[in-house]
């Protein structure tokens, strides 16, 4: 395994700031109550600046697609600065879900035809896997496509797609041969208005990122790729997902204790500011020692799995099994520490607290995560075993 340096180059670091600049002009706590509310659920000139102005969209998508063509680290780097800000956006769903997914899966013609439009920000893609009551992985995928006149139709549900009633092309996992998880998945392109598609938007905990079911009756759907070879890249996909959402993650637990030292050092009681007293102290440390542990945790898993794809399942699920536990005890602690007024709809830390918990179960909640973990140890142990190699 090639060595990692857990530094960020100077580029990153002004790409970084030049983020966080934009990030606060267009995202505020105001814009972002502003958007929870509208059916829309993001606003669609900034989403244009942030593909025309700042390249955003088509961040890891490859420049001969009109994409830009950087790797996860820059990706972390962008999702963490919106997961500051709470940014309202389809960003998770088309930049990072379907166009990973699209890359991997589909066929060069099928590439030319939509990664442009999704690099420039005017396609919005969702890609659709969940089905209720299923295993946040692909082993539990039991949607199935039926073959008819040299194409192909859905019937059945999707639930929990990210962004998916806002999306012009809907990515479907679904089974082509019969039985259950990787072995015959497909993926399968769907274009958000044909007939036997209907969206529903789900009323959530976190208003400020939309999540859907879609039901599939006989839906005219396009095979992406080849027939039954969808599976490892589609896994692929979630653990880049899944890495991305830690960076977010990470982003929202540092604003989080910054917002929180603030009001302490401001907060009077029994004539002396909160920040002095030496239990908060306490407290406000222990805080800042998860926040710095998520943050490395994610940084690593982005640059292992750029550096050593091999590794991407277990960083993926390292990842993102420390930002959930970390930025929900974030939010709570910054919720307890504003002293109740932090769950108000006046304040803005319940934003977070509810991004937080909801970002926790959103592919994959922690303890999903750790038992796979174990599960590519295992794996790791029995392929050195079968080799003679010595761990």
């Amino acid at each position: 395994m090639p060595d990692i340096q857990f530094h960020f180059t100077e580029e990153q670091r002004q790409f970084r700031d030049m983020l966080r600049r934009f990030m606060a002009e267009a995202s505020p706590s105001a814009e972002v109550r502003r958007l929870m509310d509208t059916e829309l659920g993001f606003d669609p000139a900034v989403w244009r600046r942030m593909a025309d102005e700042l390249g955003l969209v088509g961040l890891m998508i490859p420049e001969r697609y009109g994409g830009s063509g950087f790797g996860l680290v820059e990706l972390g780097l962008a999702m963490e600065e919106m997961g500051r800000v709470l940014l309202c956006a389809p960003y998770l769903a088309s930049a990072v879900l379907a166009a990973n997914a699209l890359c991997r899966v589909g066929s060069e013609a099928q590439k030319q035809r939509w990664l442009p439009g999704i690099a420039c920000g005017e396609t919005l893609a969702a890609l659709a896997f969940a089905e209720p009551g299923g295993e946040p992985g692909i082993e539990s995928i039991a949607l199935q496509a039926a073959a008819f006149d040299g194409g192909y139709s859905l019937t059945g549900c999707k639930d929990y797609v990210v962004d998916g009633c806002n999306a012009d092309l809907l990515l479907v996992a679904a089974l082509t041969e019969p039985g259950g998880g990787p072995a015959g998945l497909s993926l399968f392109a769907v274009s958000a208005d044909a007939p036997g598609v209907r969206r529903r938007r789900l009323r959530t905990l976190d208003p400020t990122r939309q999540l859907a079911r879609l039901d599939f009756d006989d839906a005219p759907a396009e095979l992406l790729g080849d027939l039954g070879g969808a599976g490892p890249a589609l896994a692929e996909t979630l653990d880049i997902g899944a890495i991305a959402l830690a960076n977010e993650m990470a982003g929202g637990a540092q604003r989080l204790l910054e917002d929180t030292l603030e009001y302490i050092k401001l907060r009077m009681q029994f004539g002396r500011a909160v920040a002095s007293f030496q239990a908060i102290k306490h407290r406000c440390a222990e805080l800042l020692l998860q926040v710095e542990l998520m943050k490395s945790v994610a940084y690593h898993a982005a640059q292992v799995a750029d550096a050593n794809p091999e590794q991407l399942a277990y960083e993926a699920s390292l990842a993102k099994a420390a930002a959930g536990e970390a930025y929900l005890h974030a939010a709570i602690e910054a919720v307890q520490l504003h002293g109740g007024i932090g769950f108000t709809w006046d304040q803005d830390t319940q934003l977070w607290y509810k991004r937080a918990k909801s970002s926790e179960v959103l592919l994959g909640d922690p303890a999903w995560h750790r038992e796979r973990m174990i599960q590519c140890l295992e794996g790791r142990e029995t392929k050195l075993a079968s080799t003679g190699a010595v761990a």
